[in-house]
């Protein structure tokens, strides 16, 4: 057995915060803002959720 076979599999990175954009076509920028614009999204729905989940648990234990 392989030590990758135990590790892990590495997600893909995707778009890097900081990253040279120089080399970047108009379609690719395009693409890296709609990907950017997904993933605030997706952040911003688990930061609701986690945050409803802290307010239920809050009034669990006030009462």
């Amino acid at each position: 057995m392989d030590l990758d076979d135990l590790l892990p599999p590495k997600r893909p990175t995707g778009a890097g915060i900081g990253e040279s954009l120089e080399t970047l076509s108009v379609a690719e920028l395009d693409k890296r803002i709609k990907d950017l614009e997904a993933e605030i999204i997706r952040v911003r729905a688990e930061l609701d959720r986690k945050r409803r989940h802290e307010e239920a648990a809050r009034a669990l234990f006030k009462s």
